[in-house]
């Protein structure tokens, strides 16, 4: 008897905390009517999550995903949720998109670039987690090459439609992890050594490197960038990594009591990309929808630079 007790009381203090949390999570930003938004990795997890929502503050919303069938999916579901309303309701546009590839990401921004006359929003949302050795289709090991590489093509190629829908936003979605990384010059494509765990957290650095670098080029042209760590959430994220069987009912419960909801996570990017509050402010770093302190390695100026002028070269922008 004193095991279900137990159970039962663990369980509505679960249910609580999760009340709680919810009630706290910051209201969404003004109206997105007439600006459009494109966001990676956006059929399923945080990216999933900010589509809806900017689909209903009235966003044409593009997403780019690497699997059109489920991107469709997605989509359906989406406007089946939000509802079709009379009102000038937003627009949901499924594009194809394969951050593993940068034939794909070039083809993704020709069509963007002869289709939308404008691009207000760009989330660089989508990300490969601590997946085991393997490489892109250009030869970049994984995680470096989608995380990283493929968002920074992605971005150089629609600066000059950002620029000039100004003002305009680009919000890159990084993480906490990026503190156990290190920026090893001399091995960026893991060819020496490969540790999963470092890899993905590496990426993520790269990640605010490159937000603050690009926020440094982009001073003046009223486009900002800003970068973010989402939280620990409930995606299927971390499907390369591997649970115990044993341990996976406790896993579940602990993941469904303590680590955010998609939508939770996705309350920052949505943030950053909407909100008035944040209008002008570039270069910035932020959690729960508010600035944080980044270490110093994330602040790394000329880190920031040569990784710039190498990634540059790694996806063909300069010979």
């Amino acid at each position: 008897a004193a095991l279900p007790a137990l159970a039962l009381g663990a369980g509505l203090l679960v249910a609580a905390w999760r009340w709680l949390r919810g009630a706290a999570r910051p209201g969404r930003g003004g109206s997105m009517r007439g600006k459009t938004v494109i966001i990676t990795g956006a059929n399923s997890g945080l990216g999933r999550a900010a589509a809806a929502e900017l689909l209903r503050m009235h966003a044409r919303v593009i997403m780019g995903c690497r699997d059109r069938a489920r991107a469709e999916r997605a989509a359906r579901e989406i406007r089946a949720e939000v509802g079709e309303r009379a009102d000038g309701a937003g627009e949901l546009v499924v594009r194809e998109l394969d951050l593993a590839s940068l034939r794909s990401v070039r083809a993704f921004c020709h069509r963007v670039l002869q289709e939308e006359s404008r691009l207000d929003v760009l989330i660089n949302n989508a990300g490969v987690f601590q997946c085991p050795y393997m490489k892109t289709e250009d030869g970049f090991e994984m995680q470096f090459g989608v995380n990283h590489l493929g968002h920074f093509l992605l971005t150089n190629l629609l600066l000059g439609l950002l620029k000039n829908s100004a003002p305009s936003r680009i919000v890159v979605v990084s993480s906490k992890l990026y503190k156990y990384g290190e920026i090893n010059f001399e091995d960026l494509n893991s060819e020496i050594s490969y540790n999963k765990s470092f890899c993905y957290s590496r990426s993520k650095l790269a990640n605010i490197l490159f937000a603050r670098e690009l926020a440094r080029r982009l001073e003046g042209t009223g486009v900002t960038v800003n970068s973010l760590h989402p939280g620990i959430v409930r995606t299927n994220l971390g499907r390369h990594v591997n649970i115990p069987l044993l341990a996976k009912p406790l896993f579940n419960l602990v993941s469904w009591a303590f680590f955010k909801t998609p939508l939770e996570g996705a309350q920052t990017s949505i943030y950053l990309a909407s909100s008035p509050d944040v209008e002008g402010v570039s270069g910035k770093y932020f959690g729960d929808c508010k600035e944080e302190e980044l270490l110093p390695k994330a602040m790394d100026d000329l880190v920031a630079r040569k990784l710039w002028d190498i990634s540059e070269v790694m996806v063909g922008l300069l010979k």
